[in-house]
């Protein structure tokens, strides 16, 4: 079980090379499952690319490998308009996440997820820098889907 802000930010490697493909930018999100990684490749003009989930080959603490650079792939219109953790019109870091009845859990954070599989286990919350400090962030344990609408996230049984 790992966090996204464990792979934000780690260099795409691939094995039959030994070349960096990107970076890691964000995370592709639907129906509780993580989808892929949005990566940032190299070079001045070049578009941001997407890597399926069942295109990585292991993630370690300072890379996420690949077979070859062939893995990662143009953003399709489904990956562009997909939920992102962090960037984007339809992301999720930021967004409140609620219960089905009602209560607000905190701001998402992060997200924590089996990174065999790419299903989210749980949501990290904060309710500010201050409760942060002295409370420190609460993870939100969960295998309920995730309906996101206007704003709000709600955990549905």
């Amino acid at each position: 079980m790992r966090t996204f802000s464990t792979v934000e930010g780690l260099p795409v490697l691939s094995i039959s090379t030994g070349k960096e493909c990107g970076h890691v930018v964000d995370l592709c999100y639907e129906n509780g499952l993580v989808t892929g990684f949005l990566i940032d490749p190299k070079g001045w003009f070049a578009k941001h690319l997407f890597l399926p989930v069942n295109h990585i080959t292991s993630i370690g603490p300072d890379g996420v490998m690949v077979k070859d650079y062939y893995a990662l792939q143009p953003l399709s219109k489904k990956e562009k308009h997909a939920f992102h953790l962090k960037h984007g019109k339809h992301r999720l870091h930021g967004t409140a996440l609620l219960t089905a009845e009602g209560e607000k859990l905190g701001l998402l954070e992060d997200v924590y997820f089996l990174e065999e599989v790419g299903t989210i286990v749980g949501y990290e919350v904060t309710e500010g820098l201050v409760a942060d400090l002295v409370e420190g962030r609460r993870v939100v344990k969960s295998d309920s889907k995730l309906t996101i609408a206007g704003g709000r996230a709600i955990l549905t049984e």
